[in-house]
């Protein structure tokens, strides 16, 4: 059965996450460097079967476009040419990182082990975004 992957795009850092094949719940996957998120995706679309894409859609509190969302637009397109056969969603990503923080505290992760983990909090931001994607299908 496909998967769901979910981005959440940074300028250094991208967290990524996945559903399980049921999609029922949204995993953190991993946390790259940026530019190496195409090569990345193309990699694990080859090994996994994956149905649909789902991006974070950064914006301010008001709605308005922020300075990442020109970004995320400009990378919906490039994985739109890179993997046509898959759709690509966009999923308001507002609070995710917030949401994410809270998440790591509850479990336990220490103040120092959630700086020195900083690409942690990348993941399990994708893995709200997906899940509140999830949530809404």
């Amino acid at each position: 059965m496909a998967r769901i992957l979910a981005i959440d795009l940074g300028t250094k850092r991208t967290g990524l996450a996945v559903t399980d094949p049921l999609k029922i719940l949204a995993n953190p996957l991993e946390t790259i460097e940026t530019g190496q998120l195409i090569n990345f995706l193309k990699s694990y679309c080859a090994k996994e079967e994956v149905e649909a894409i789902v991006l974070g859609l950064p914006t301010r509190l008001n709605g308005q476009d922020n300075e990442m969302t020109p970004r995320v637009m400009k990378l919906k397109e490039e994985l739109e040419k890179a993997f046509p056969q898959l759709k690509i969603a966009l999923e308001d990503e507002r609070f995710t990182s917030k949401m994410a923080m809270q998440s790591m505290i509850t479990m336990g992760s220490k103040k120092k082990d959630r700086k020195e983990k900083a690409g942690n909090l990348d993941k399990v931001s994708a893995a709200i975004i997906l899940q509140s994607y999830l949530e809404k299908q």
